[in-house]
């Protein structure tokens, strides 16, 4: 009989998602005319840019011809990806670094996800609270979690809670961690870090052997000048972090699927003698054992973000979007909601009032203004009390939405 790997049951169940579709599936069961509109979901609604389709098509037309089909491509993708991303994202910024060490994936959840298999499973893992759930749910499938307590928290994690008290901002460690979660622009809070927080993490990282996991997918929808969009533009950084970024909110990639990995070659793990490891060649070994790469047709089209008539396109989708965070921002505080993010990000966190939780909440919002969003708590223990919109709708929807708010909610 085969075994399983039983730290797959240690998986809390996906419980937030299909309690959302079920009080929503009851809901409109019960009130048919009802046009519920969903702010909860963190997926785009304006189509990819045209300089993007034009860059499909063409590649496309590649393909069915001989002399310029392509078949398998290099595992790390290819060149003019990344050399562009080189560039692009990060020469333009001062920030050094080389082609081969970027890492072109299908999404920076996959990546998020798998780039734990290249640490030890004794590993210990720190994540902030609330957080995105795949780093979570990766580590309990690898191990490291422990077992979940009554709290919900597993017993081996180092949680760093993240609230208003603290501005969102997590406290340093207590004790000693191998693996540092941390995600700028935040999904879900919409907090964003001053260079100078980000600065004591590097410290701390290079001080304590440790190693950040640094997830910048939403750094395209920073405002604020002086909010560092990459963990690389701290002196240091190189030798003790990896970042994630992704092209699926900046471009509207989310069912196109291209992102990418930074592991710079100064970045080092130790083996069980102390000896040092590069982290490049171990996720290149990985990514070469486990991925074929993304399809040429695919990052044709991402290389057109880079273009001019990209660039600027790509920028038009992300201020609309901020623009919707704006409404969402201002709409809400107008009736008296205490509200966190959604200037240098496009998800917006709201205080619940009166003391509701935040399940309690959803259910008022979605019984009195026929609105979705998403009960904070499903991020982790500090996320109760919370909850997340997010700007990704379409305008008109959004202003409606808003409207239904101010409107309908009974506070």
């Amino acid at each position: 009989m085969a075994q399983v790997n039983e730290h797959y049951l240690k998986l809390k169940s996906s419980y937030l998602f299909s309690e959302i579709a079920r009080r929503v599936r009851a809901f409109r069961e019960a009130n048919p005319e009802a046009a519920v509109i969903s702010l909860g979901i963190g997926d785009v609604t304006q189509p990819l840019a045209p300089a993007v389709v034009q860059a499909l098509h063409a590649a496309v037309d590649e393909m069915a011809k001989a002399e310029s089909f392509k078949g398998y491509g290099p595992e790390p993708g290819y060149s003019f990806l990344t050399e562009k991303i080189a560039a692009q994202d990060y020469g333009a910024r001062g920030i050094a670094i080389g082609a081969d060490e970027i890492f072109v994936s299908d999404g920076a959840k996959s990546d998020t996800g798998n780039i734990q298999e290249i640490f030890s499973p004794e590993a210990v893992v720190a994540l902030t609270d609330p957080v995105y759930p795949v780093y979570v749910d990766s580590n309990v499938m690898a191990g490291r979690s422990g077992d979940a307590g009554s709290d919900g928290r597993y017993s081996r994690y180092v949680y760093l809670p993240c609230t208003a008290e603290n501005q969102f901002r997590p406290p340093l460690p207590d004790r000693p961690v191998d693996l540092i979660y941390l995600c700028y622009p935040n999904n879900p809070t919409g907090a964003v870090v001053s260079r100078e927080t980000l600065r004591t993490w590097v410290d701390y990282a290079r001080a304590n052997g440790a190693v950040i996991l640094y997830d910048a997918a939403y750094e395209a929808f920073i405002r604020d000048p002086e909010i560092p969009h990459s963990i690389f533009e701290i002196e240091g950084a190189k030798e003790v972090a990896i970042e994630f970024r992704s092209f699926s909110k900046t471009a509207g990639f989310t069912g196109t699927r291209c992102a990418f990995t930074v592991v710079p070659k100064e970045a080092q793990g130790r083996d069980s003698r102390g000896e040092p490891v590069s982290l490049n060649a171990l996720w290149l070994r990985r990514q070469s054992t486990k991925f074929n790469g993304v399809p040429y047709i695919v990052q044709k089209g991402a290389e057109a973000v880079y273009s001019p008539e990209g660039r600027q396109q790509v920028q038009a989708g992300v201020d609309y979007y901020m623009e919707n965070a704006r409404i969402i921002r201002e709409g809400l505080s107008s009736v008296g909601l205490t509200v966190f993010g959604g200037e240098n990000a496009p998800y917006i966190w709201v205080q619940t009032p009166g003391g509701l939780s935040s399940w309690e909440f959803f259910d008022r919002l979605l019984n009195e203004a026929h609105v979705v969003g998403t009960p904070g708590s499903g991020f982790g223990p500090s996320g109760e009390g919370y909850f997340r919109l997010t700007a990704f709708g379409r305008r008109e929807q959004t202003e409606e939405a808003v409207e239904r708010i101010r409107t309908r909610l009974n506070l």
